[in-house]
């Protein structure tokens, strides 16, 4: 593979890299190196005479709303990823019926970032992230020695001997990398796609060293370096020049002849490299991914092919925002920076005219003052003039400030939270909303966690993730002895950041307002806002107010028995109504009956009267006539009283509750048996004919 530097380079490792990275330093110094550094000043708050806007500037004060904009905004995260302890989970296939080693690989990788201080070097990663556009970490292997109290027995178990076990154990490091010790391939846009990357920065000199004496290192004479004021964090400071050395780490494709050459140990011989270049050509194309360490821009201490099982470059990164086709991205100060410059320049005018117009000045006559006076103005200084000092003194100002610069300050840094979308929940109502309405500020929270949303979702995805990923795989490959070698996926455990757990607390709290304590919606309610709140004992308050709402199996007994009891007295009042109900239809069918014998007795009663003392002759018959008119007087009479009686008890049958209907019916005799008046009197009246 032929590239425009093999000419110079072909036949040195060392000098193939270093020519790349000097091409990419050319390109980031060019490109973003001033603006970062102007970021770097603003959110320390440090002046430089390059940040001022106008010539006639005297004040250097620079206004604090973007150092709040980039600590809010990146203790919104912070909050959002490492607010509940637990910043991950773990998940493994669904063939996978063991569920044990999950849990035991999710304790002991949390165990292990606790001791290496991960959550610490992933916030000033975050804070790279807010003040340059992009958070760089580099995943660090050490073999370190482990140092635990034990005991020993002694005198063949006579005496036990107190001390300390050490053991070698290999952990893994997150090392936050700035900007300027960050290199990478221009075109690309992000570290998996590019050609390679490197970390160039200064170490203390012994710690080259003694990776020297345990053989990491070659075994090289250090040589001094050069001061180089773009590679240290802090470029304000006086540089400290003594002990340090510049390492150069690159992660990336070198030609693979140049590593085969270094690996046969030939790179001294230039002949015999060209000849291998040459003899070789069809195997040595292509490229070879390796890991290369090179002291003081020359001197190559380490070089090999990539040792890690998923050929993976130990280096993560994340933009703040993403700008299309580019690898360094927007940050909260790139976003806030015409705000904060315009409220800079409108802060530093009011003070430099505050000095006119508090100050005492003073026009005096030069000509009547006395030779080599000095003139100033402090209390109870003594001026002495030549002639009268009310025509040689004078004092005057320049007029008030105008208190329209005040407002204009307060709304330029109204933008400033405008275009960073970073806010503090103490300044809400006053902040996103002047009027303070409940409508308004829910409109302006919910863009603001909108945007705090889409931050913390790009910072899980591009290095949170595969962070964890990444030092699983380092453990699973250099300690087997504690992580088991299988295929796991992450998940990150983030929730809502302070913001918007205050935001939903309010609302759980108004809609616990409106609702019964008998509701089972209540506790429900109850707990996701003790589970919003960010206190020591949340857990301990959640499991009592879960265990407070599972039912008591005593109260639940007696609450059974209560409503046995209550179903038995609804059956006995029940059972009681229908009785009536049957007593009730009874009586009424008596009633019947007995009306239809009173009837039958009347008419035998009738027949009898009539058939009673007659003789034949005229006068009988009229006798019998008579007789005949006054019994049915009397019929008609009880029959008015008997259907009355009727009525009444037929009223009391349909108010009853018709609960006994399968009660038997009282049989009556039928009609078709009982003899009518009109048959008797016809027998009657035959019987007196034959005679």
């Amino acid at each position: 593979m032929q590239d425009d530097y093999k000419g110079l380079y072909e036949t040195d490792t060392a000098g193939w890299i270093m020519a790349k990275c000097d091409q990419w330093r050319d390109h980031y110094e060019s490109n973003y190196a001033e603006n970062f550094e102007e970021y770097y000043r603003l959110w320390r708050g440090i002046w430089d005479p390059s940040d001022s806007l106008r010539n006639s500037e005297r004040s250097r004060i620079i206004s604090p709303a973007l150092q709040q904009a980039v600590e809010s905004s990146v203790a919104e995260v912070e909050e959002a990823t490492f607010g509940r302890g637990k910043f991950f989970d773990i998940r493994d296939d669904l063939q996978d019926q063991n569920k044990n080693d999950i849990v035991f690989l999710r304790r002991q990788l949390d165990e292990d970032f606790k001791i290496t201080k991960v959550r610490k070097a992933v916030s000033e990663a975050l804070i790279n992230s807010a003040v340059f556009g992009t958070g760089v970490a580099e995943l660090v292997i050490e073999e370190k020695k482990e140092m635990a109290p034990a005991t020993r027995p002694i005198m063949e178990g006579a005496m036990e001997a107190v001390g300390v076990e050490m053991r070698d154990r290999f952990v893994v490091k997150i090392k936050p990398i700035l900007p300027q010790n960050f290199l990478i391939d221009p075109v690309a846009t992000n570290i998996e796609d590019a050609l390679g990357v490197a970390v160039d920065e200064f170490v203390p000199r012994h710690q080259v060293e003694m990776l020297i004496e345990d053989g990491t290192y070659r075994d090289v004479v250090l040589e001094n370096t050069y001061p180089d004021v773009d590679l240290e964090p802090d470029q304000d400071l006086t540089i400290y020049d003594d002990d340090k050395v510049r390492l150069t780490k690159y992660y990336g494709l070198i030609p693979t002849y140049l590593f085969e050459a270094e690996i046969q140990n030939e790179l001294d011989e230039d002949e015999e490299v060209a000849d291998l270049v040459e003899d070789d050509e069809e195997e040595t194309k292509g490229y070879t991914e390796v890991v290369c360490v090179i002291a003081n821009g020359g001197q190559l201490l380490k070089i090999e092919e990539n040792p890690y099982m998923m050929k993976d470059r130990p280096v993560i990164a994340f933009p703040w925002d993403v700008v299309p086709g580019r690898f360094w991205g927007r940050g909260i100060c790139e976003k806030g920076y015409n705000s904060q410059k315009a409220l800079d320049t409108e802060l530093r005018a009011r003070i430099d005219a505050l000095a006119l117009t508090v100050h005492p000045m003073l026009a005096v006559d030069a000509s009547r003052l006395p030779r080599g006076a000095k003139m100033e103005v402090r209390p109870g200084k003594t001026i002495l003039t030549n002639g009268n000092p009310a025509e040689i003194l004078q004092p005057f100002n320049f007029g008030q400030v105008n208190q329209i610069t005040f407002a204009q300050a307060g709304e330029l840094q109204k933008m400033v939270q405008m275009a960073t979308g970073a806010i503090d929940a103490a300044g809400i109502p006053g902040s996103i909303n002047g009027e303070a309405t409940a409508a308004g500020v829910s409109m302006s929270l919910g863009a603001i966690i909108k945007r705090h949303k889409r931050t913390l979702i790009n910072f899980q995805d591009s290095f949170l993730i595969p962070m964890i990923e990444k030092c699983a795989w380092r453990y699973m490959q250099f300690a087997p002895d504690l992580y088991p070698v299988q295929d796991f996926k992450f998940i990150p455990s983030s929730s809502l950041g302070i913001i918007a757990r205050e935001y939903e607390v309010t609302q759980l709290v108004q809609l616990l307002q409106t609702m019964d304590k008998a509701s089972p919606m209540y506790p429900m309610l109850l707990e996701a806002i003790i589970d919003h709140m960010n206190i020591s004992n949340r857990e301990e308050l959640i499991g009592t107010l879960r265990q407070a709402s599972q039912p008591n199996p005593q109260a639940q007994q007696i609450q059974q028995q209560q409503a046995q009891m209550q179903m038995a007295q609804l059956q006995a009042q029940i059972d009681a109504f229908a009785g009536q109900a049957a007593e009730s239809r009874a009586r009424a069918e008596k009633y019947s009956a007995e009306t239809q014998l009173a009837e039958y007795e009347a008419m035998t009663d009738r027949i009898k009267a009539l058939s009673v003392n007659l003789e034949t002759g005229v006068e009988d018959d009229k006798e019998f006539e008579r007789r005949a008119r006054v019994a049915d007087l009397m019929l008609k009479e009880k029959q008015i009283t008997a259907s009355q009686k009727g009525a009444t008890n037929a009223n009391t049958n349909r108010n009853a509750t018709n609960l006994g209907s399968n009660q038997q019916q009282v049989q009556l005799p039928e009609q078709a048996n009982r003899p009518t008046g009109g048959a008797t009197l016809q027998a009657i009246s035959q019987a007196q004919n034959q005679g």
